[in-house]
């Protein structure tokens, strides 16, 4: 089954996670939120957990089923994040939430993120944190979503930017510790960040 395919298929589980873990949420929306990008793209909206809190203005995503149980509120559209069917710099952000894990073509991603918006905050899961080594395990176990995951290193990530003509201007992090608890996001360097459940990587484009 394609990745697409299972995100339509259990989308209503995708959903049903963010209320079953509302410390976990929480900590990542906040996380995000320290960087903002109201009035931005969401690529990879899924079920617009974060596009619709954040102030977001469009969402893109391969699966129709998720996008059905989306906001109305926000412009969506279906298409790969690889290709998306937006003009050069039609936004003034666009975010990436745990979408780079599951795309087929990362780097790519990154790229066109980096083509339609002035700034790319990209949001991953470290592979080598406490959470992502428990959602490896948890992978390597037959989970429906994180088997299909290939965990990335925010080191990686940068470096994908750099390659995309983006510049790192700033991380910040939450999920520290295992555990359902709120925590307290705040900005940190990028060896520090790997150490993060939640890290999310803020691009400017390169002078």
């Amino acid at each position: 089954m394609a990745t697409r395919d299972l995100f339509d298929e259990f989308a209503h589980r995708y959903d049903s996670w963010y209320k079953r873990h509302e410390g976990l949420y929480a900590s990542e929306l906040a996380a995000a939120s320290l960087l903002g990008c109201r009035g931005g793209v969401e690529i990879g909206v899924g079920t617009g957990k974060f596009a619709e809190p954040l102030g977001l203005r469009a969402g893109l995503d391969p699966s129709l089923g998720m996008l059905r149980l989306a906001p109305k509120s926000l412009d969506l559209v279906l298409a790969v994040g690889e290709a998306a069917p937006f003009r050069d710099k039609a936004f003034p952000c666009a975010l990436i939430v745990v979408t780079l894990c599951f795309a087929d073509r990362p780097e790519e991603l990154i790229r066109e993120a980096a083509r339609v918006a002035e700034r790319v905050v990209a949001c991953i899961v470290p592979r080598d944190s406490p959470w992502g080594v428990k959602y490896r395990r948890e992978g390597e176990a037959g989970h429906v979503f994180y088997s299909r995951a290939k965990f990335l290193s925010a080191a990686e990530v940068v470096e994908m930017g750099r390659r995309a003509g983006l510049r790192l201007a700033r991380i910040s992090a939450s999920l520290a510790l295992i555990g359902e608890a709120y925590q307290e996001p705040r900005l940190v360097g990028l060896e520090e960040a790997e150490k993060y459940g939640f890290v999310c990587l803020e691009f400017n484009r390169a002078v």
